[in-house]
């Protein structure tokens, strides 16, 4: 059977990857019809998914996101998109079927999304526009630490794309330990520079267990990488 990709699919695009246990890809969400052989690759679930949502340009932007995933794990495993079997995990977290190592995370903005895949440990990641408009001080209050507050550059422009940066940080920590929305924000506190790094957090969030990477993605987007590996956490 012919497992190639359906005429008007575009493949995921790889970027550098930021260490040499994940691989990533960008994928654009463009305007796609609803290709019935692009379709089938999804599960009877996610096809569900699909019809509810309200217009055809949502349903073809899940598509195309939805697709896309499968077609990286596919070429990842060495699968059909159509054989991927993913599965909710522990708090809901979706992951392969069966996979001891393997992990993987996705993330969605308006127009793009960002497809991680680690070889060890468990990856989350997070992708926002770089033009994105924000109520920085708002924010600033309700997600940053007093430390990540005083290290705030000068100027309005810089300040927004801090935050965002630090806010891409945290989603990504908090999609990696599965925490999602309940993780402890306020509490995570991220160094920007020289390099992104965890220096202090409430359990299982310690800094010796995680590595954060900025994302190699194309200049209108901010993007970040978390990798959780618990085994290299000091033993309590």
């Amino acid at each position: 059977m012919d497992h190639g990709p359906p005429e008007g699919f575009v493949p995921p695009t790889p970027l550098a990857p930021p260490c040499d246990s994940v691989s990533l890809w960008f994928c654009e969400l463009r305007p796609l019809s609803i290709h019935a052989a692009l379709a089938g690759w999804l599960s009877e679930q996610e096809r569900a998914r699909m019809r509810r949502f309200g217009n055809d340009a949502l349903r073809a932007r899940y598509l195309i996101g939805r697709a896309s995933l499968r077609w990286v794990l596919a070429q990842t495993i060495g699968v059909a998109p159509d054989a991927v079997m993913i599965e909710r995990g522990a708090r809901g977290r979706p992951q392969l079927a069966g996979a001891k190592i393997l992990d993987f995370n996705v993330s969605h903005t308006a127009d793009a999304a960002l497809i991680g895949v680690a070889h060890e440990g468990r990856i989350g990641v997070d992708i926002e526009r770089a033009d994105r408009a924000i109520h920085s001080s708002r924010l600033a209050q309700r997600i940053l630490t007093d430390a990540e507050r005083a290290a705030l550059p000068d100027g309005y422009d810089d300040v927004r794309r801090r935050i965002l940066r630090l806010w891409t940080c945290k989603e990504a920590l908090a999609k990696a330990t599965g925490d999602a929305m309940s993780a402890p924000f306020s509490r995570l506190d991220i160094v920007a520079a020289p390099t992104l790094a965890l220096a202090a957090g409430p359990p299982p969030y310690d800094p010796a267990a995680f590595s954060l990477f900025a994302a190699a993605v194309p200049d209108a987007y901010l993007a970040t990488v978390a990798l959780w590996r618990p085994y290299n956490a000091a033993p309590k």
